[in-house]
């Protein structure tokens, strides 16, 4: 066999470039890393405009097959999807997941180009799951909702805190409760107690409240439509039977995962979700097991059974998690079990951590009020 023939020969004749892009809104600086070379070969810096880059592209390819990859950042999968279209493989890598030499301080674009090429064919950057162009609208919706609803928390401090400067404190009850506001609404009048000027903020404030409130109600119909979905109903129902999970919650968990099948083992997802399953308790007393509650019941009615059995045992199975260190899953034989103790005697005047954290659902209140029963 001749030394220029066979599959050497073939590497050389297409060998594989990588590329690192680090992308911003005004320009992208591209390193491409042939599949030999020690170095990058090329380092430039484009402006952020898809024709331009496309030219760029289409040179370097002359050279091999092209392989980009960039962070996932706010710029968002409108240049993935444009590579992809073009014929070019792109994948947009996980921030949080980039390997990071100790002591390295140096930190500018066509550094971060080449080091994410060079990690790029080494294989040490994790890549994550694009969404489709309908996936990422319903989401963003779902996001939209949770923007107003922390615009509405703003707007209630604003009124509270100015009318406290004022002098003016609701003290026969809860705020926000029925009496608050109408008493809220009495003071837009021309009947209140407050000085022309402050009626004045007054009214804007609380205008702009009712606002947020009028847009925020809007969404709720509208992601409550959407959730009727084929894409999104099955998942949204499976949600609803675990406990405390209701409609808008079980949305945003199936807009934000989609695709579950990614996670091998519960830990995982938990990992992504950033949430660490453990019991909150101390002294004499105990987080009692979770337990159905008639809310829950109501949602679950019309979902399959064996969903509803699932949720159930998951919530269960959060009693019985590995112990720190330990090797094991969720499901594996081995996790270790925390120690059941029983449950408060009703002549307790305490109840458990769930009082506390004031996550108490209906039937919890029903068994705390029976505990304070003289």
């Amino acid at each position: 066999m001749s030394p220029t023939t066979g599959p050497a020969a073939a590497v050389i004749a297409h060998p594989i470039i990588y590329l690192g892009m680090d992308v911003h809104k005004d320009s992208i600086t591209m390193a491409a890393l042939p599949q030999m070379a020690k170095a990058p070969t090329r380092l430039d810096k484009l402006p952020n405009e898809l024709p331009k880059l496309r030219r760029w592209l289409d040179r370097a390819a002359r050279d091999g097959e092209l392989r980009a990859c960039y962070k996932a950042s706010g710029a968002g999968y409108v240049l993935h999807r444009a590579l992809l279209e073009w014929g070019y493989a792109c994948e947009v890598i996980a921030p949080s997941l980039i390997p990071k030499r100790p002591g390295v301080q140096r930190k500018h674009d066509k550094r971060d180009a080449a080091d994410l090429a060079r990690l790029y064919r080494a294989g040490e950057l994790t890549a994550v799951r694009i969404p489709t162009e309908a996936e990422e609208r319903v989401r963003d919706v779902v996001r939209c909702r949770e923007t107003f609803q922390r615009e509405i928390h703003k707007s209630r401090h604003y009124i509270l805190k100015f009318l406290a400067r004022r002098g003016f404190v609701f003290r026969e009850g809860t705020n926000w409760c029925t009496p608050h506001l109408k008493w809220l609404q009495h003071l837009t009048t021309e009947g209140s107690l407050l000085a022309p000027h402050d009626r004045l903020v007054f009214r804007e404030y609380h205008a702009l409240l009712l606002y947020k409130l009028q847009r925020r109600d809007d969404l709720d119909r509208e992601i409550e439509r959407l959730a009727e979905l084929p894409m999104w109903k099955p998942a949204v129902a499976r949600l609803q039977c675990f406990r405390g999970i209701s409609l808008h919650s079980a949305m945003v968990l199936a807009t934000e995962i989609v695709d579950w099948r990614r996670f091998e083992r519960p830990s995982q997802l938990a990992c992504y979700l950033g949430l660490v399953s453990r019991e909150d308790s101390s002294g004499d007393s105990s987080d009692n097991p979770p337990a159905p509650s008639p809310t829950s019941g109501r949602r679950s009615s019309g979902s399959i059974s064996a969903s509803t059995t699932s949720a159930i045992a998951s919530s269960r199975r959060s009693r019985r998690l590995p112990s720190p260190g330990s090797s094991s899953d969720f499901s594996g034989p081995s996790c270790r079990t925390l120690r059941r103790r029983q449950p408060p005697s009703h002549d307790r005047r305490s109840w458990s951590g769930v009082w506390r954290r004031g996550s108490m659902c209906e039937h919890s209140r029903r068994r705390y009020a029976a505990c304070r029963t003289p």
